[in-house]
């Protein structure tokens, strides 16, 4: 191997490592992974470079003055903040294909808000439903219209129900369980995925994975008896306010039946070598209705390119940016609900 290919294999892989901090910087950085990208960029001066030349966001690359051996254990909220436009990608010609097929592999999941409140502070979902990944590492989906509150403490973590419906997926720690409070029910889990409802009489919950414990508020002595045996994945239950009103039932839940109750949730689309046409009808059919935004393909040549993707169906903003980053897009915005795709020339 001559020198100039080493050197040329060498930037095509910083490249393709800056394009993978890019999707994972859009997502949100866990502390963990702040210092391990911070580190990556104080290794290599060529880093800096080429992370800088793989965004268009961003108008000055200062990342570097903010690392601190000494930081919090809570990311610098700067890191995480959604960069301002800038002018067009630099991308470079031989690592086009490999950093499409990394930066769409994963998957997109790019949280509508990264902070963590504190008990008093309200995270209220947007119109169309919200993403939430709490301090945790749990992932708190929210419906339309819901609200919910969150203070975590050394030994427990909690999260209230304010109205609406939420479905956490919680990460595993079993010695600081994770307790969700609705009116006057409580849902207790460790390690688990589970939906729940607010409404005006009582409670629903349904368990998507694992095992969940639901009980009463109303006193120290109800609160130490279960209101239902342990729910398993696939059981859901209905608890009443009213302690006159039949004890809860467990339910067993079939699949399509699941997949109904959860049907509000944005769902993970993924296509191999599918054509850019389908993929934007399949786009189209999923986010239009909660979103209000159709995607539109202006040149017939464009709807043939093939697109290796893994991405939410509400991430329509994400996902034309990476069109325009690595499958050779122009778009442009007609208002505030169509996006035309065009052929960069």
């Amino acid at each position: 191997m001559t020198e100039s290919q080493k050197n040329s294999d060498e930037l095509e892989a910083i490249g393709l490592k800056a394009a993978e901090w890019l999707v994972l910087r859009d997502r949100g950085l866990t502390a963990a992974e702040q210092d391990r990208f911070l580190e990556w960029l104080a290794a290599d001066p060529r880093h800096g470079e080429w992370f800088a030349r793989q965004q268009r966001t961003w108008r000055d690359f200062n990342l570097l003055a903010e690392w601190r051996p000494e930081h919090s254990s809570e990311p610098n909220p700067d890191l995480l903040a959604k960069p301002q436009r800038t002018g067009r990608w630099l991308v470079w010609a031989g690592s086009l294909a490999a950093a499409a097929g990394i930066a769409l592999a994963l998957t997109l999941w790019q949280p509508w808000v990264r902070d963590t409140p504190s008990w008093s502070a309200a995270i209220t979902a947007p119109p169309a439903g919200g993403h939430r990944i709490l301090a945790d590492g749990s992932v708190a989906e929210l419906n339309r219209g819901a609200e919910i509150e969150v203070q975590f403490a050394p030994d427990e973590r909690c999260v209230r129900l304010v109205r609406g419906e939420a479905h956490f997926t919680v990460a595993k720690n079993p010695q600081r369980p994770f307790i969700v409070s609705a009116g006057a029910i409580k849902v207790r889990a460790v390690g688990t995925a589970f939906d729940v409802r607010l409404e005006t009489r009582g409670v629903e919950v349904l368990v998507t994975e694992g095992r969940v414990q639901v009980n009463r508020h109303e006193s120290a002595a109800s609160a130490s008896e279960p209101v239902v045996p342990l729910l398993a994945a696939g059981q859901r239950t209905v608890v009443s306010f009213s302690p006159s009103d039949p004890p809860p039932q467990v339910i067993e839940v079939s699949p399509e039946e699941m997949a109904r109750r959860l049907a509000w949730q944005p769902q993970l689309l993924d296509f191999s070598s599918t054509s850019l046409a389908t993929v934007v009808a399949e786009f189209n059919l999923r986010s239009a209705g909660a979103q209000g935004v159709r995607l539109v393909i202006a040149d017939a040549e464009l709807g043939a390119v093939p697109i290796v993707a893994s991405f939410r169906s509400d991430n329509v903003e994400a996902f034309v940016r990476l069109l325009e980053l690595t499958a050779g897009v122009r778009a442009e915005r007609r208002g505030e609900n169509e996006i035309v795709l065009h052929k960069a020339r």
